[in-house]
């Protein structure tokens, strides 16, 4: 949870100038101070990412490069998944584990050829930073590019607009990454996303980032997006936020990442929790993320109890809201696994009543990815 911030306290991305010229509605988030939505509204934002593209800015992430020989192998000891055969540009999303195989962040990792790029969340990367300086050997130089910027353009326009200002980026296919210019400042360019829509980042020097965020905004296609839009749509995509939907007290068994433990790091172990991660492979999880459709039109927050027909407690909330392009509210959480199959029926507690609801397929809407 993000403790509250005093004004002075709170720190600004390369693009705060920006956000504050274009009306943005300015909030603490993650220890700085950015936009919650535009003039445009949420409702507005959200529906525009997904018709035409959107612009986001995520320069609140933390970017990390790795240097050094057996950079991979090295990173493999703090994740579970198969960094040493990832190919050059290719992504990876993956999690940083404790030893009990709950999750300190989720991450994603790109081989940038020299280099392992990684980028964390804005509120975990001091601790992130602290965490790999402590287990990573001393023969591993670690990068924070704490200057860099990073823009998200997201939406089915991206790709067009993409086209136009970084010519051949758009022959990039989903999770994977490659240097380009734009406007002659050199960017790394990735495709991946936090929408479910198909889309683009560009990491690129905080002294160019408004040069480029202008540029972008001036293709039709583009209207800047806050954060509450950027809440929705990856909440109807099904995404996890880490300190809500994933902790260090969750794994990712429990959190419905198996998929993201490739076979070969299944078959060796070898890192944080492998023996509770691959227990619950073998065995299973005692409970489940689950997506969930309550009936009716009153939307379950984070907390919200989840019970059986019997009232019995069951579980909680993790996210919840109303999904704009889905057209009603939509929820995730965990419940116990017995519970956690498609259609199960369950009670959602608001305001002191029982809302019925069911087990839902996630993602809410289909993804939009572009994999060639």
């Amino acid at each position: 949870m993000d403790h509250p911030h005093s004004e002075a306290t709170l720190k600004t991305t390369p693009l705060h100038g920006l956000q504050v010229a274009l009306a943005g509605k300015m909030v603490p988030f993650a220890g700085y101070e950015m936009a919650v939505n535009f003039p445009m509204g949420v409702l507005g934002e959200h529906k525009h990412t997904r018709a035409a593209a959107g612009l986001f800015d995520v320069s609140h992430m933390g970017q990390v490069r790795l240097f050094g020989d057996g950079r991979a192998k090295a990173l493999e000891a703090l994740l579970p998944a198969d960094i040493e055969n990832l190919g050059p540009g290719a992504m990876r999303y993956s999690q940083l584990t404790n030893d009990g195989g709950g999750i300190i962040d989720d991450l994603i990792v790109t081989n940038g050829g020299d280099h392992l790029f990684l980028v964390v969340n804005g509120a975990n990367k001091d601790g992130d930073l602290a965490h790999l300086r402590a287990a990573l050997p001393g023969a591993i130089e670690i990068e924070h590019r704490s200057d860099d910027a990073l823009l998200a353009l997201q939406g089915p326009g991206a790709a067009a607009v993409m086209t136009r200002l970084a010519p051949g980026s758009e022959k990039l296919v989903f999770m994977t990454a490659a240097a380009f210019q734009i406007a002659g400042v050199d960017c790394r360019v990735s495709r991946a996303g936090y929408t479910g829509e198909d889309g683009f980042e560009v990491s690129l020097p905080g002294a160019r980032a408004e040069e480029v965020a202008g540029l972008l905004l001036a293709e039709d296609e583009v209207e800047p997006i806050g954060l509450g839009a950027r809440d929705s749509l990856r909440l109807e995509a099904g995404l996890c936020l880490h300190g809500h939907d994933i902790d260090g007290a969750t794994t990712p068994v429990e959190a419905g990442l198996a998929w993201s433990i490739q076979k070969r790091r299944r078959a060796g172990g070898g890192f944080p929790g492998a023996e509770v991660i691959l227990g619950q492979l073998r065995d299973g999880a005692k409970r489940r993320r689950v997506g969930i459709l309550p009936e009716g039109r009153a939307p379950a927050r984070e907390g919200a109890e989840i019970v059986d027909h019997q009232g019995g407690v069951i579980g909680a909330v993790t996210s919840g809201g109303f999904g704009p392009t889905l057209g009603g509210p939509l929820a995730m959480g965990y419940v116990a696994a017995e519970h956690a199959g498609i259609d199960t029926s369950l009670g959602l507690v608001v305001r002191g009543k029982t809302l019925p609801a069911r087990v839902a397929k996630m993602p809410f809407v289909p993804a939009g990815y572009f994999r060639g």
